[in-house]
């Protein structure tokens, strides 16, 4: 019989460094689809509140804190990254377990706004895009999560069918700001 054993999705293409910019593999824990039943919207961030310590985020908001932080995922949709969900969540949302299907990375560093510049067609300033500030998006060619996770720090999700794709476009971006003195 063959042992199979996983492999995540970044797995021989990540770590990257270059400069001072760092491309790392995020570990996620179990990724979650948050889908509130119509009229339980409020009930669910409450139980979410009550379950994980954060509320169901705003458009284009995330909630929480690092190993545990809900990301607005479009109109009345939210992915609960690192927790198990509690089972009282059930009750008011429609839960579906992605984990498998997500390559989620970590970009950090001073000028890490401008590699994704390069690849994202989002206005990516301090004043406009803030911590906390999420947003579905094209990335170069594939439909992409960018969070703002500090200053200098993104979380990026594609799907993990496009990790190396990913891979490859954010290190050919940063070569290109360290090679205009950006890093």
């Amino acid at each position: 019989m063959i042992d199979l054993n996983p492999v995540s999705p970044c797995a021989g293409l990540l770590p990257i460094k270059i400069g001072a910019l760092r491309l790392t593999e995020a570990e996620a824990g179990t990724i979650t689809s948050l889908s509130p039943y119509k009229g339980r919207e409020d009930t669910l961030s409450d139980a979410l509140k009550a379950a994980h310590g954060m509320a169901f985020p705003a458009p284009n908001r995330t909630t929480g804190k690092d190993g545990s932080r809900a990301i607005w995922f479009g109109l009345r949709q939210a992915l609960l990254l690192g927790p198990v969900p509690d089972a009282a969540l059930a009750k008011h949302a429609a839960l579906t377990d992605q984990s498998d299907g997500w390559s989620v990375v970590r970009l950090s560093g001073p000028g890490a706004a401008d590699v994704l510049a390069r690849l994202v067609p989002l206005d990516l300033r301090d004043g406009h895009f803030r911590n906390g500030h999420t947003a579905r998006t094209d990335l170069m060619h594939m439909a992409a999560s960018l969070t703002r996770i500090s200053a200098d720090s993104w979380q990026i999700m594609v799907f993990r069918s496009f990790a190396q794709t990913l891979a490859h476009d954010l290190k050919t971006a940063m070569q290109g700001v360290a090679a205009r003195g950006g890093v």
